[in-house]
């Protein structure tokens, strides 16, 4: 990449090294003074149960599966459950898709 200059409010361009606007980072530095970045996607706390979760994620999996291969069904109108109330583990339902 070359070299850079902190401007003087200590802030260094990074676009030729491919950073874009609202891109992020995790920031580290070591002994030595070397600064490592490592890129960083953020995600809502409420999807962090399919990332937690093996089989949460499998059935996910496997229902995107479905869906691209067309092999799902209308289930019917589910506005009746947005006012209510729920746990994470009641919305997470069975680990298993039902048929």
């Amino acid at each position: 990449m070359g070299e850079v200059s902190a401007d003087e409010r200590s802030r260094m361009a990074f676009g030729k090294a491919g950073v874009h606007r609202d891109d992020r980072y995790a920031v580290a530095v070591n002994a030595e003074g070397e600064i490592l970045l490592t890129p960083l996607v953020s995600i809502p706390r409420r999807e962090l149960l399919i990332w937690d979760d093996d089989g949460i994620r499998a059935a996910l999996v496997r229902g995107l599966e479905h869906s691209s291969q067309e092999e799902t069904s209308e289930g019917g109108d589910f506005t009746r459950y947005a006012a209510e109330e729920h746990s994470v583990d009641e919305m997470a339902g069975p680990a298993e898709p039902q048929s």
